[in-house]
């Protein structure tokens, strides 16, 4: 069963998802390391399951591909 988000926590995860692809794009071409990107989460209080799920979800549609441990937006 799916959870529903506020219109609040929403906003939250559109402005999380644009933060990490602005960075990935900005990464270069070898990529972001998804350790890099998931110590930068977990000081704003990210779990790793979080991350997890979040970069899982952004692999499945197409936004990102994930290559030697290292995200490239697509």
């Amino acid at each position: 069963m799916a959870m529903q988000l506020t219109v609040t926590q929403e906003r939250a995860v559109r402005l999380i998802v644009a933060a990490i692809m602005d960075t990935i794009r900005e990464s270069g071409p070898m990529g972001a390391p998804a350790g890099v990107l998931y110590a930068g989460l977990m000081t704003q209080g990210c779990t790793l399951s979080q991350f997890e799920s979040l970069m899982g979800s952004l692999v499945r549609m197409g936004a990102l591909r994930l290559e030697d441990d290292c995200y490239h937006a697509v």
